[in-house]
């Protein structure tokens, strides 16, 4: 999705007084959207999701937006493929879905819980019928279920400062040239905006997103070692 379509969103949302979604938007998407300023309101099916849609308009509640919710399990645990994230996104891609139409899955005890525009729904539930050599059935639920979004892990890392680069290279133990190609590569995003800056310097809450290697939000310095190194509490997601 391009500034073009986030423009055309909001302006018929607050022309005509109703309100408007975007599909599922990727990190990139939502860095776009950002930099543009409007407002909005985001939502992705539950707080922390990676993927979200974007609604334009007065008052939006996480209600509103056009949602649905899939358990998508083997019939038979017993006989069942070992099924990765992967596998889930590729069967449901196979069907000819855009991946616009996809938000999270989460999988857990070898199911999938996907969020997933409504109207795509029932599409899903009528096709999907294999994953790999294993049979499935999709099941539409109000929610996620409780416990399925796991809390995120709370830890402390070392550090020489507090700039982005040096905060990724320890959170996700990498060298700093291994860091500096991520920068290179466009795939550092700094509370959902794009960031090329590899000096940035970090603030408190700030949640980082590193394509291929996950997020963390960076909490607070605890204390400096005696060598002057900092010891710092992040949330790793």
């Amino acid at each position: 999705m391009d500034e073009k379509r986030f423009n055309e969103l909001y302006q018929r949302a607050y022309d005509r007084s109703y309100k408007t979604f975007s599909d599922f938007l990727n990190m990139e998407e939502q860095s776009i959207l950002n930099a543009l300023h409007l407002p909005y309101t985001a939502f992705g099916g539950y707080e922390t999701a990676e993927r979200i849609l974007a609604g334009f308009g007065e008052d939006i509640k996480n209600s509103d937006f056009p949602i649905a919710y899939m358990e998508i399990c083997p019939v038979s645990q017993k006989f069942s493929d070992t099924l990765t994230h992967r596998d889930f996104l590729g069967s449901l891609m196979g069907l000819g879905i855009k991946r616009e139409l996809l938000g999270d899955i989460i999988v857990d005890n070898n199911c999938a819980y996907l969020v997933c525009l409504e109207h795509i729904a029932q599409y899903i539930m009528d096709s999907l019928k294999k994953i790999k050599h294993t049979t499935v059935k999709v099941t539409k639920t109000d929610t996620l279920p409780t416990g399925i979004i796991k809390a995120p892990e709370t830890c402390e890392i070392f550090a020489a400062s507090l700039r982005l680069d040096v905060l990724i290279s320890s959170a996700f133990k990498l060298s700093r040239s291994e860091a500096a190609k991520l920068f290179n590569s466009k795939k550092i995003f700094v509370n959902s905006r794009l960031t090329e800056n590899s000096s940035y310097q970090i603030k408190e809450n700030d949640i980082i997103s590193v394509r291929g290697f996950g997020r963390f939000q960076y909490i607070g310095q605890i204390r400096k070692t005696k060598k002057e190194r900092l010891v710092i509490e992040i949330k790793k997601y």
